[in-house]
Parts: C-alpha cells; sequence; structure tokens
C-alpha cells in the first residue's frame, strides 16, 4: 500500500522578512524637545523680549529639521568598519581625515562637529560685535545700504536701524543671536549637503543623504576651527579702526590674494581674488576626498566634478552679489 503522504507537495520556504532599517536614535525626541522649548521662548519673548520671540522661532525651525530627519533611515554598509567614536572622529579629521570620512559611510555623525563649529562662530561674532561695537557695525551696514540699489523707505530704515541697534546691545539680543548662529550651522550643513548630494547623482555616484550631512559637517569643522582661532587673535592684535566692519565678520584670516586690491575699488576682482588662498583650497582637498571616501559608490571624478562645479556656482554668486551690492565691501 502506497504512503498517503508521498503526493504531497513541499513545505513552502519561511518567509523572509526584511529587518527594518536603522533610524537615527532619540532625533525625534530631541526634535519635539526643541519645538516645544522654542514655543515656550517665543511666548516668554512676546512678553518679555521681542530678542526672544526670535530665538523661539529658530529653536522651534531647528527641532522641526530634527524631525524631519529622525523618519530617514540611516545607510546600511555590510562588513563595515567599528563607528569611530567621536572623540576619535574630532581628532582624527585633522590628521587623518580620510579614515574618518570612510568611518562617517557606515556610521554618519555629525552633531558633535556642526556644534564646535556653531559655537566657535557664535563665540566669534559675540567678540567681534563687542570690540567694534554695534554702533560703528549697524551704523555702517545702514550707511551702505542706504547706497545700494535696493532699500526700504527711508523712515522705515531709521526705525530698521534703532530696532537693530537696540537689539544688539541688550543681553537678550546677544544670547538670541548666538543661539540663532548655533541652529543656522544645522540648516546651512542641510543645504549645502543637499547640493553636493544633487553632484554626485548628476555625476553617475551613489551617496545617501546621512552620508553626504555627515560628510560636509566635518569638512566644515577643521577649516573653522582654524579660521576662527586666527580671526580671534587678529581682532584683538589689530586696531578696531583697522577692522572692515562686514567683511571682518565672516574672517580675519587673511590666507588669500584679496589683500592684493582694494575692495571698496574693486570689488569683484576682490571677491575673485578672496578665494585663492591656503583655507579654501584645504577646505577644497577635504570637500573632494569626503565625497570620495564617504559615498556607497563615488568616483575620483564625480567627486571632484562636484566639488569644482559647487566652487564655481558659490564664486559667481559671490561675483554677483559684489556687482549688484559694491558699496558694501567699501
Amino acid at each position: 500500500m502506497s504512503d498517503p503522504n508521498q503526493f504531497q507537495a513541499p513545505p513552502p520556504p519561511p518567509t523572509q522578512v526584511e529587518p527594518e532599517r536603522r533610524r537615527p536614535a532619540n532625533l525625534m525626541w530631541v526634535g519635539i524637545g526643541l519645538v516645544v522649548l522654542g514655543i515656550i521662548v517665543a511666548v516668554l519673548g512676546i512678553v518679555i523680549n521681542l530678542a526672544f520671540a526670535w530665538t523661539g522661532a529658530g529653536l522651534c525651525a531647528l527641532g522641526i529639521l530634527f524631525f524631519g530627519f529622525s523618519f530617514m533611515r540611516l545607510p546600511e554598509i555590510p562588513g563595515a568598519e567599528p563607528r569611530m567614536s567621536t572623540a576619535a572622529t574630532l581628532t582624527g579629521i585633522f590628521f587623518e581625515p580620510t579614515n574618518v570620512f570612510r568611518s562617517l559611510r557606515a556610521h554618519p555623525q555629525w552633531v558633535a562637529a556642526i556644534l564646535i563649529a556653531g559655537v566657535l562662530n557664535a563665540a566669534y561674532i559675540t567678540a567681534f560685535y563687542q570690540r567694534l561695537t554695534p554702533d560703528r557695525i549697524v551704523g555702517f551696514t545702514y550707511d551702505k545700504l542706504a547706497d545700494s540699489p535696493i532699500k526700504p523707505p527711508p523712515d522705515q530704515m531709521e526705525v530698521a536701524r534703532q530696532r537693530d541697534l537696540d537689539r544688539e546691545k541688550s543681553a537678550p539680543g546677544r544670547i538670541g543671536k548666538a543661539i540663532g548662529t548655533i541652529a543656522r550651522e544645522f540648516f546651512v550643513v542641510a543645504v549645502v549637503a543637499a547640493f553636493c548630494l544633487l553632484g554626485i547623482l548628476a555625476f553617475g555616484g551613489r551617496m545617501h543623504y546621512w552620508q553626504t550631512y555627515a560628510v560636509v559637517a566635518y569638512i566644515n569643522l577643521p577649516v573653522t576651527v582654524i579660521q576662527k582661532l586666527i580671526s580671534f587673535l587678529v581682532l584683538y592684535l589689530r586696531s578696531p579702526e583697522d577692522v572692515h566692519p562686514l567683511i571682518g565678520q565672516e574672517t580675519l584670516a587673511y590666507d588669500n590674494l584679496g589683500l592684493l586690491v582694494s575692495s571698496a575699488e574693486h570689488p569683484v576682482i576682490y571677491v575673485i581674488l578672496a578665494t585663492i588662498g591656503f583655507l579654501t583650497i584645504y577646505r577644497l582637498w577635504l570637500t573632494g576626498t569626503g565625497l570620495r571616501e564617504g559615498g556607497y559608490k563615488v568616483s575620483s571624478s564625480a567627486a571632484w566634478g562636484t566639488t569644482i562645479t559647487l566652487f564655481i556656482l558659490g564664486l559667481l554668486f559671490r561675483m554677483a552679489a559684489a556687482a549688484i551690492f559694491p558699496s558694501f565691501l567699501g
């Protein structure tokens, strides 16, 4: 007698359930916390001081950015090397940037790098306003605005001048400016990372946005540290009267050829020559290296093609701004 089970179909193979890809830990709750804190600060600002209202708005915007980021899954790199510690990445970016970028490819991290750069920028701009005084900086800005082709009516400009002067002289205004400077750093990295990602994809490479965001954050860190440390020294070694109230807010590290021409007489030529310097070349090298080592599959041509393209676009934008508003460089 035949076995009744011999003609039964074999059982189906077990269903392969794809594991859920990783998401940034706790980033959603950080974003929610920043939004709640921003709302509280904004409400207090409306009641106590309007400078805090803008600070609250900035915290809310940063919280929304983090909340949106929390839904982006982290890249999966099979057989990736162990994650470098935060301390190792922060120091290694100065001495072994290639290894840091390779680690960021599988383990994107960026909070510490952006915070350090943001704090340095906030500390420098605070010291800059204290050294040159708000009266000179705000007065210079609005005097040049009055000579520009695009300007508000005189009565509105005077109201805005006094409002900005009061804000820069008040403690809440200075605190809000510092917090806003730090928060803005996260958005600047986000925008630059988006352009870098588009460039890599356009040149045929493959890269995850988290990889790009981490790479851009760590490209910016060593340049900011070197630039701001030099600027601090120059700020207190030079006479305040010899420091440009607007150009000096970005950097006082004179490592470029912009020293060869007068910014007031030749604004466009000054912008071109100011891009030829040690820190610019260093940033370009870091960008090309970081994009090449930090993505899934990015060739040298894709990395450097993106780097050079973005550099040229940024230069053209600065040249156009200098041509339209030459008085601000005077």
